[in-house]
């Protein structure tokens, strides 16, 4: 919605992302507004979806990398998972660095993946997907960031088998548990948010699923190396879901996350993570969909 009246039809469906070298994540801004990371340098875009633009917002230190992202629309807060051990606060207005988290151990060859990130009423949490925990940073009354915390998940969401593991974060409402997509298991669980303990989704298979958008018992899930994004119905306990239906769209590239726009679209972004180790596309893009 915008102004109270229906987001008119974006302009194209295809947003590039100038000059992006590399890409993986996106958040929700106030309205249309929409912020993506460059992977890799670690820099900040910002678009209006209904009109089809995006433009640098935030040029990252050098070092920094920028993985999932979700914006504190209350306090003026973007996070960002900085994969190698780290993790990222921004002010939504001026750019400026809030804050900086080592949330887990930084190398080259055994570095923490710091990945998605979730903001709640309570604070932000952060998807690890090489090890088998969450990490939560309080956020204050007044927007004030508290000392990040580690939480170890347990149950059959612990799993390592992959290069890729724990990702995705969404939650339903306040109380209720976290909803969490397994890269490499193709599974959806659900893990409490104060003990770790998670339980799966039955009735699900999503090979390759990646990130998660919510609304209600509806759930989006994003599935990279698929090239589709599964729309699926959840069971009121949580404890089940049924594939309702499957979104594609020609230019999907290794779609990683999505957000949504309006009352009926999502928009998506693409890593073209398929082109190689680091990947080399000539240009980087959010792709429009209907849901």
């Amino acid at each position: 919605m915008t102004d109270g009246h229906p987001a008119a039809a974006p302009t194209t469906d295809v947003i590039v992302l100038p000059g992006a070298t590399s890409a993986q994540g996106i958040a929700k801004g106030e309205g249309d507004t929409f912020y993506c990371g460059d992977l890799y340098l670690g820099h900040i875009f910002r678009g209006d979806l209904r009109r089809g633009t995006a433009e640098p917002f935030i040029e990252a230190p050098e070092g920094r990398m920028s993985m999932g992202l979700c914006a504190d629309l209350r306090h003026g807060l973007l996070f960002v998972g900085g994969a190698l051990g780290w993790a990222y606060v921004y002010d939504l207005g001026t750019g400026a660095t809030v804050a900086t988290y080592q949330l887990g151990t930084v190398g080259d060859l055994k570095a923490t993946v710091v990945n998605k990130v979730l903001v709640t009423e309570e604070g932000a949490y952060f998807s690890d997907t090489s090890s088998a925990v969450l990490y939560f940073v309080p956020i204050g009354p007044a927007g004030k960031l508290g000392p990040a915390r580690t939480l170890p998940v347990t149950g059959p969401a612990a799993g390592l088998g992959g290069e890729y593991n724990l990702n995705g974060i969404a939650r339903p409402g306040p109380g209720e548990p976290l909803i969490m997509s397994h890269t490499a298991e193709g599974r959806l669980y659900t893990v409490d948010p104060a003990t770790g303990a998670s339980r799966p989704i039955d009735g699900l298979d999503v090979p390759n699923a990646d990130g998660l958008v919510l609304e209600g018992r509806r759930l989006w899930v994003v599935q990279n190396w698929s090239n589709q994004i599964s729309r699926v119905r959840l069971s009121p306990d949580l404890a089940s879901g049924t594939v309702e239906g499957v979104i594609t769209h020609d230019a999907f590239q290794f779609p990683t996350t999505a957000v949504p726009f309006g009352a009926d679209r999502l928009a998506v972004i693409n890593a073209k993570a398929d082109t190689g180790v680091r990947p080399t596309a000539a240009e980087y893009e959010v792709v429009i969909v209907d849901r």
